[in-house]
């Protein structure tokens, strides 16, 4: 392992990884007092080395850009959708193309979240430390312990993509993951749109129509603030401080005020903005208001059609040795149940193939569901005209 602490060895090293075909990438960050995350530290590897890059220390790490935009050289992540959304910021390019070993994992048996360290240890039967699974990543210097953990978490990689691979093309499941790996490299997933931020405030459902229309200007207010300002969103406003100054409909600053902690947090011009926010919200017409998307698991109508596809999902995905909710989310099972059959991952490639056109018939009276001795029995209805 090398510990790359200035800009004419992150250079070499970037001459060398050209030639690989592999990249693994890993980062530490820190992210508890901003809204971007800080990146501490840069983990690289090909298949012969490993370096640990000190983002403070090199001049620019831009040197990396052509690497991680190389067609032929694959990067190769763990769980690395914060990790792509860092390098997004910092470089402003997204790796292509990659591949993700959680992700990869789900259609070989393991769980929909295994984590490093267990799939190091099933595929390459290591056990890795965790002293320093929890440090303050910006302090300097490093100890060769803090080093050493971090270089870990790319060491394996190469040796796990093989591995998986191989066990992927085994299973005639290589070319599943084209789309799910693609959604990794595109942009718009690491965009946030500040005007849909407000569905995903606390208690939000607590909000009449006229004052989720309140709560879409307040807290795309607060986005952008707290982008501007690099600040965590609670830091500006937390979720519940602007839930419950939309629940009391607050017009001026003293009712803005009327809610605990407002006052301590907002200076004269931002509580300004935010009631400006507030009374742009509630004074929009009612064919502006939003609605959010109702859980739909609670819907009466909808409950029986669920528990069945749910079962009949979870046989598929125990025969096919995958992740229940790879082959289909909650969320996707929903939609179907409601009538949705666009933009439907389970109702596309291999996903309908496996389970999805049984979904259809399944909830068309076309197949039907009993228990025997083995289990969940699938059984074709034949329907016998009068």
């Amino acid at each position: 392992m090398e510990y790359i602490a200035n800009q004419e060895n992150l250079e070499a090293f970037a001459r060398r990884a050209a030639a690989s075909a592999v990249l693994a990438v890993d980062t530490e960050f820190l992210r508890e007092k901003t809204y971007y995350a800080k990146l501490c530290l840069l983990q690289l590897a090909t298949d012969t080395e490993v370096v640990v890059v000190d983002p403070f220390a090199v001049e620019d790490l831009a040197v990396l850009v052509p690497l991680l935009e190389d067609p032929t050289i694959v990067k190769l992540f763990h769980a690395g959708g914060q990790d792509l959304e860092i390098i997004y910021h910092e470089l402003g390019v997204l790796p292509s193309p990659v591949f993700d070993t959680q992700v990869a994992a789900t259609l070989l048996g393991h769980t929909q979240q295994i984590g490093y360290g267990p799939l190091v240890h099933t595929l390459c039967g290591v056990n890795l430390k965790k002293s320093d699974s929890f440090t303050d990543w910006s302090r300097r210097p490093l100890a060769p312990s803090q080093l050493e953990y971090a270089a870990d978490d790319v060491v394996y990689l190469p040796r796990m993509y093989r591995i998986m691979v191989e066990k992927l093309e085994a299973k005639g499941r290589l070319s599943w993951l084209d789309n799910d790996f693609a959604a990794l490299s595109d942009p718009a997933n690491y965009v946030s749109d500040a005007n849909q931020r407000f569905k995903r405030l606390k208690r939000v459902g607590q909000l009449s129509r006229r004052q989720l229309s309140a709560a879409r200007e307040v807290a795309a207010w607060r986005e952008v603030t707290a982008q501007e300002r690099d600040l965590p969103r609670k830091w500006v406003l937390t979720d519940e401080q602007v839930v419950e100054a939309c629940r009391r409909e607050a017009r001026t600053i003293d009712e803005l005020f009327m809610v605990r902690g407002v006052r301590e947090k907002l200076c004269t011009r931002d509580a300004r903005a935010v009631v400006a926010a507030l009374t742009r919200g509630l004074d929009a017409a009612p064919d502006a208001w939003p609605e959010l998307d109702k859980c739909l698991k609670n819907e009466p109508n909808v409950d029986a059609e669920l528990d069945l596809m749910e079962a009949l999902v979870r046989l598929r995905a125990r025969e096919n040795d995958i992740a229940m909710q790879t082959l289909a989310s909650q969320g996707d099972l929903a939609r179907v149940a409601r009538g949705y059959r666009d933009d439907v991952d389970v109702l596309r490639g291999w996903r309908r193939a496996i389970v999805g056109e049984e979904l259809l018939d399944l909830l068309a009276g076309r197949i039907a569901l009993s228990l025997g001795p083995d289990g969940l029995v699938v059984t074709k209805v034949s329907h016998i005209s009068a």
